[in-house]
């Protein structure tokens, strides 16, 4: 059994076969599906994906950092509305987006730090989208670790040190299709780090792994993420596949 703790399935990029995709990779060993939030806009198509794969999908709900804009108030209400009358199975994705703009800096910094609460007031994880602010993240989480702060940190491409900081804040690392990239890096170090701190993802549509880079990603395509993290650890594929699930209960507690 894998679980893809990461993965848009109700991005627009899959409309003409959403059900064959989650076919595709049920077929492959997937079994459990994260969903991660993005803004207001996305929540119907969210529950209607829920509604549709009731014992496959598990919701998130969150404010993605690059949706923090003018109207940011407006829509962390509408995350709290939800979280407040709705079961959820992590705050996420949340977190600081330098990448493409880097004007709401502030208002990221705000949103990330409210939702953060928010999980710890509903004792739920958090999942972390950090682009080009890595210090920004580190710096937040610093002020608010502890018992109750736990989570993933998505798409994870930092440095050692980086890895290493993100997990002494009780995170665990989601790696994707970057492990397969040559240019990759991350691939280069894994290795030190204990296999119990790893969950794995697909963020598709988005970051396809090799041989399928550059393609639309699906969650099917999980299973060469695994098959490079056996050749990393130097582990059976199905161990992998135990072993991140196992850590995906632990953070995600189901």
């Amino acid at each position: 059994m894998i679980t893809d703790t990461h993965t848009h399935l109700y991005s627009s990029q899959f409309n003409e076969d959403q059900a064959a995709m989650i076919q595709r990779a049920k077929d492959a060993g997937v079994s459990r599906f994260f969903i991660p939030a993005i803004d207001s806009t996305y929540t119907k198509s969210m529950l209607q994906l829920e509604k549709d794969f009731p014992n496959d999908v598990f919701l998130m709900m969150g404010l993605h950092p690059t949706s923090v804009q003018e109207n940011y108030l407006e829509e962390l209400a509408h995350v709290k509305e939800w979280i407040d009358k709705k079961d959820f199975y992590a705050i996420g994705e949340i977190g600081i987006d330098l990448y493409w703009d880097k004007s709401f800096l502030v208002e990221q910094q705000v949103a990330f730090r409210t939702q953060i609460k928010w999980a710890k007031e509903k004792k739920l994880p958090i999942v972390i989208h950090c682009r080009d602010a890595f210090d920004e993240i580190f710096e937040v989480l610093e002020s608010e670790k502890g018992d109750d702060l736990r989570g993933i940190f998505h798409c994870f491409t930092g440095t050692l040190a980086q890895a290493k900081q993100a997990i002494s804040y009780n995170m665990k690392l989601g790696i994707g299709g970057v492990a397969t990239f040559k240019n990759g890096k991350i691939d280069k170090f894994l290795k030190e780090i204990d296999i119990k701190h790893i969950v794995v993802e697909t963020d598709a549509p988005y970051l396809a792994p090799v041989p399928f880079r550059g393609k639309r990603n699906e969650s099917a395509y999980i299973t060469n993420v695994v098959d490079t993290l056996a050749t990393i650890y130097q582990l059976p594929f199905d161990e992998i596949a135990a072993i991140t699930t196992q850590n995906s209960k632990d953070v995600f507690e189901v």
